[in-house]
Parts: structure tokens; C-alpha cells; sequence
């Protein structure tokens, strides 16, 4: 899919990640339109105030769309009752990939999470199996959040097989805007921070550009890819961290013999043909 004239739908585009994807798509040439239960603090698009869990309302905010990226969502757990983050994200999901096929839009990208592994919001914590951690690695949440991108990813399955719909979704890494990497110094030197998303970040910029990639690429399918930096948000080498909080990993599937993120991308580099291009040290001018 090329730009000229087609349209996206962004939901979620008022937020922290969806304002960068909704740039990203206009700078690359493509119409636009946000959907989202508010406005976004710097209009760069038209807007629609929808509520995604009635299904109507999606399929009138989808009408025209050639392509949708899905993030609209509770963005982690303990915001809300747990069954309200499970129905919110859930549901939505469902309809905006219900109303996509309903209308004969034929690629969607949604965004997952590397929650869904489970380690990150674990009430018995536990580690990986293996690092780098890559989409084969089993999926064991044990919060509603987690279990709804897992469900998430299965009703993408579902569409693929129901329509042919290619749906892309991203397990995201912690999504960095650029003006959060000030805070990087508080924790860089402390192993134990950040522990439980295995010191992975992903920059808002870099979500964007495999967003788009996603929607442009063609005959994947649905499938899951994992998306962070090719390096870990730590001053410390990766190998030394796994040692401090995970002493009991011993599978290790890479040399992981500098700062390498424990968190692979590998698939997605090489499916989209992405790379990640902004890492934490330039963009604080170290």
C-alpha cells in the first residue's frame, strides 16, 4: 500500500504513542483521522470522539479507511478494575476488527504487549525462559491486561482466517516520547529497575515507522511481533543484569556481549524491514 491517497484511521491517536503514529502517517503522505475518547492536546488531524466498544460508532469512525492502527486502550494494569481493563480492550479489539472486515479494510495493526509474556505485572513473579525473549516464548499472564492482549492477538487469528484481513500486532516494549529520556539517569545504574520488562524501551518515533511498514507490507498474515530498542535502557551490560535479577536464566540464544536488548526484534526487522534509529544515549548527548 502507497501513501498516495489512502486513508488511515488511528485510534488511540490522542495519546502518548498514537500523536507520534498520527505524525508519522501525515509526514509519509497519507490522510488521517484520529479516534479517540478525547482530543488530543495538539490537533494535527480531524478527530472523532467514539466510544469502541459499541460497534456501530466503529464501523462510522472506520467508513473510507483503507487501513486502521489500532491503540486505543487502557495502557496497563491497575489504572481501573481489573474487568473494566479486560472488557475495555477486549471489546474494542474485537470491534474495530469486526467493523474493518464488515467494511472490506484489508490491513490493521494492533498494538500488544510485551505484558502479555506475563512477567511484568506477575503477582508471583518469575522470569524468562531464555534470552533474548522472542515471540515464541510462552505467554503467561496473570493480570487482565496481559490476558486481553493475549485475546487480543487470537482475535486477530480469528479475522485472518474468517476474511484473509492481514492484522500486524506489535508487542510493544515501554514506549518512550522523546521527552521522557530525561528521566533515563534515575534508573540506568540500578539493575533492579525496570526489572520486569526486561529493561526494554521502544521510542514513540520508531513505534510510528513500524506502524506504517506494517500497513505497507503485504501477505504477512496475522501475525505477533515483539518491538523495542536493539539495546536495553541500562548503563549496565545486559549480560550483568540478567546475572543481578535473573540468576536463574541460563538459556541464553545470544552472546549478549554489550547492551543488547533482552527483548528481540529480530522478526520485525526482518519482516518490515524496520530498524530502530533512536537510542537513549544520543538522544541525551552522551
Amino acid at each position: 500500500m502507497s501513501s498516495a491517497g489512502k486513508k488511515v484511521v488511528v485510534t488511540g491517536g490522542s495519546g502518548v504513542l498514537g500523536r507520534w503514529v498520527v505524525r508519522h502517517f501525515l509526514e509519509q503522505g497519507y490522510e488521517v483521522t484520529n479516534v479517540d475518547t478525547r482530543h488530543p492536546e495538539e490537533p494535527l488531524c480531524p478527530t472523532l470522539i467514539v466510544d469502541l466498544q459499541d460497534l456501530g460508532q466503529t464501523y462510522g469512525a472506520l467508513a473510507g479507511a483503507d487501513a486502521v492502527v489500532h491503540l486505543a486502550a487502557i495502557p496497563r494494569a491497575g489504572m481501573v478494575p481489573p474487568e473494566t481493563t479486560f472488557r475495555n480492550n477486549v471489546m474494542s479489539t474485537y470491534n474495530v476488527l469486526e467493523a474493518a472486515a464488515g467494511l472490506g479494510i484489508r490491513k490493521a495493526v494492533v498494538a500488544s504487549s510485551e505484558s502479555s509474556y506475563g512477567i511484568c505485572f506477575a503477582v508471583h513473579p518469575f522470569g524468562p525462559q531464555y534470552v533474548p525473549m522472542d515471540e515464541a516464548h510462552p505467554q503467561l499472564p496473570q493480570d487482565s491486561y496481559g490476558l486481553s492482549k493475549v485475546v487480543g492477538e487470537l482475535t486477530a487469528d480469528m479475522f485472518h482466517r474468517r476474511t484473509g484481513m492481514q492484522v500486524v500486532s506489535l508487542r510493544l516494549g515501554n514506549v518512550i516520547p522523546p521527552e521522557w529520556y530525561e528521566q533515563f539517569p534515575s534508573w540506568i545504574d540500578k539493575p533492579e529497575e525496570r526489572e520486569r520488562i526486561l529493561w526494554s524501551y521502544i521510542d514513540t518515533r520508531d513505534a510510528a515507522e513500524a506502524c506504517r511498514l506494517a500497513v505497507e507490507a503485504e501477505g504477512l498474515g496475522s501475525v505477533a511481533l515483539n518491538l523495542a530498542s536493539d539495546e536495553t535502557s541500562m548503563a549496565v551490560p545486559s549480560r550483568e543484569l540478567m546475572a543481578a535479577r535473573y540468576p536463574e536464566v541460563q538459556d541464553y540464544r545470544a552472546p549478549l556481549e554489550g547492551h543488547e536488548s533482552l527483548l528481540s526484534s529480530e522478526k520485525a526487522m526482518r519482516l518490515l524491514g524496520w530498524q530502530p534509529k533512536r537510542r537513549w544515549r544520543e538522544q541525551l548527548g552522551l
